[in-house]
């Protein structure tokens, strides 16, 4: 691919932004090659846990307008942003555990690309901003959707409104991010996660996801029947009963998403 790396290893995928001259700013090219790739992995169940990275120490500085954002020549911009569109949708619907690893910036669409993942992870030197008012624009990439289910409709309204950039330890004070690590530590860390996730058991897994992810359009009533629902599906599972029978015989489980 032009704009991408991916590199599979023991269940997991990393997917790496390519286009470090640009701090991995997308132009029509990733877009593209983003949404193949998102679809791709949510349909292969070899792929247990996805992290989105960016190359050459910066995670991803938006679209690149000078390219045209999104726009695609001879094509109405509001036509043109179904692309972004349907990129954000084929990342939020991967079933699998997204992990986010950013460094330097992530701003704009490449902010909200991160929120947009299960889990983010930042080094201690990351740097976040809902940018868009600052260039004219409102907020995209699912930002009106994400942003305040992670922080809370006020402090969304704050850092969308204002556009500034914030540092990586009050991004993981507001409950932007999940952890904050060093530099030097970053990868291993998320490595860690990321092999924790693809050890689990991938079934029941993507149901607590799906459930979490839909927590604020459902009543309690319809949370707890979808949660029986979910269970259900479970117990008929290869996994759990292998979780059962390592629990009894005092090993570790090896799922297999069956």
């Amino acid at each position: 691919m032009e704009t991408l790396e991916v590199f599979r290893e023991n269940g997991i995928v990393t997917v790496t932004m390519n286009r470090p001259a640009k701090k991995n700013a997308a132009n029509g090219t990733m877009w593209d090659e983003l949404r193949d790739t998102f679809k791709e992995i949510a349909n292969n169940p070899d792929d247990r846990v996805m992290i989105l990275t960016g190359a050459g120490g910066e995670f991803c500085s938006g679209a690149d307008l000078s390219d045209g954002g999104a726009r695609r020549a001879n094509t109405h911009a509001l036509a043109s942003m179904r692309n972004i569109t349907d990129v954000a949708m084929s990342l939020a619907r991967i079933p699998q555990p997204t992990i986010a690893k950013v460094r330097g910036v992530a701003v704009g669409a490449g902010c909200n690309m991160a929120l947009m993942c299960d889990l983010v992870v930042c080094s201690d030197t990351a740097r976040f901003a809902e940018i868009f008012s600052k260039r004219g624009l409102s907020l995209d990439f699912g930002g009106s959707w994400v942003l305040p289910r992670r922080v809370g409709l006020h402090k969304a309204k704050e850092l969308a409104l204002f556009g500034d950039i914030i540092s990586a330890q009050e991004a993981e004070r507001i409950g932007l991010v999940n952890h904050v690590e060093q530099e030097a530590a970053l990868d291993a860390f998320v490595d860690n996660w990321a092999a924790k996730l693809a050890s689990g058991p991938p079934i029941a897994l993507a149901q607590s996801k799906r459930m979490l992810n839909n927590a604020m359009n459902v009543t309690l009533e319809q949370a707890l029947e979808d949660e029986g629902s979910a269970q259900a599906l479970n117990f008929g599972t290869k996994d759990t009963a292998e979780a059962m029978a390592a629990f009894l015989e005092k090993r570790v489980p090896r799922f297999t998403g069956r």
